[in-house]
């Protein structure tokens, strides 16, 4: 049966990016990526290849550094990190077209968390991850499609990544619609062999992530913990558990429902293993930290409730503070 995307573009070429295309391509899906440098050269040379827990999957795709040469697209993953937002998405317009569907995976709080909603924060926007309205702008909103993305890869090499978690991605529409379009993009997902499911109520596993990310990833950076070391040792487990309550008290301000309980989503952390986190991978590479879209945009939100995250935030200024003197 033919895809309901034959145009399908991945828009950066890292451990997620090149996780997706390798199941999509697998699955027959044809898949062209965007990327640049030593990525794009190994793209072009030998495909992109992971290693999962189904096996090693390498597949060829076709690599371009140019939005203009791939042309309009009917789906895109948006797999890059948000402080590249800014400067990469007013200049994808030659992808989108009329009915585009873009589905932005990136941690932390997503620019377009407040559109769709209703009352006071009725299109409000996240200062901290879109200061100047560059992302509203940039995309109509109705191209959007929300995601949550659960796994765990680390690129080995340009184009080449590893992955030793079962793979879930978690997708709807920001004003909680059930559409057609969002059950062909998660038959597609889940056609590639990645779990994948469709919500009427996306922000409520976007906190799940969010909670994920903040409790892991900028206290990996002070401590160069893994994730089992993080939520596992006695020390480590007790600052990671002050963070969850701060953050699931502001999730829940937003009316946002976490089904986990907070010692079982600690076990659960415990139980990713000797996992580097994302940002702690970024540290160590000497990349900008996602400390804006993971840590402020929270800090923001529960501000704008009325509520302090003084451990969040204590464990945030230290992260940044680590990054901004580690070696060069």
């Amino acid at each position: 049966m033919s895809s309901p995307f034959p145009r399908l573009c991945i828009v950066g070429a890292g451990a997620i990016g090149c996780t997706l295309a390798a199941r999509l391509g697998t699955s027959g899906q044809p898949v062209s990526l965007l990327a640049r440098g030593n990525t794009l050269a190994a793209l072009r040379e030998q495909g992109v290849r992971l290693t999962d827990l189904d096996g090693t999957h390498q597949v060829a795709v076709r690599a371009e550094a140019d939005c203009a040469a791939l042309g309009e697209q009917d789906l895109i993953f948006l797999c890059v990190k948000a402080p590249a937002l800014a400067g990469l998405l007013p200049g994808l317009a030659p992808l989108i077209g009329p009915e585009t569907v873009v589905v932005p995976v990136v941690n932390g709080v997503p620019w377009w968390y407040f559109h769709g909603e209703t009352g006071r924060f009725a299109n409000e926007r996240v200062e901290a991850v879109d200061p100047d309205g560059t992302l509203a702008a940039a995309l109509d909103p109705a191209h959007l499609l929300g995601c949550v993305v659960f796994i765990t890869a680390e690129v080995e090499a340009p184009g080449t990544v590893r992955s030793g978690n079962p793979h879930l991605m978690i997708l709807g529409e920001p004003d909680n619609r059930l559409s057609p379009r969002l059950e062909q993009v998660r038959a597609l997902i889940e056609g590639a062999g990645i779990e994948a499911r469709a919500t009427d109520r996306i922000r409520d596993q976007l906190w799940t992530k969010i909670i994920a990310n903040l409790t892991s990833n900028p206290l990996s950076v002070v401590t160069g913990a893994t994730l089992e070391e993080i939520y596992g040792e006695p020390e480590l487990r007790q600052v990671a558990g002050k963070i969850l309550h701060e953050a699931l008290l502001t999730a829940a301000a937003y009316g946002a429902r976490v089904s986990i309980d907070p010692q079982s989503f600690l076990d659960l952390g415990a139980g990713m293993g000797a996992v580097r986190t994302s940002m702690l991978q970024d540290h160590e590479a000497g990349r900008p930290l996602e400390l804006a879209a993971i840590g402020d945009a929270v800090l923001e939100l529960a501000g704008y409730q009325g509520l302090a995250m003084p451990v969040t935030r204590d464990i945030l200024t230290l992260a940044r503070c680590r990054s901004r003197h580690r070696p060069a």
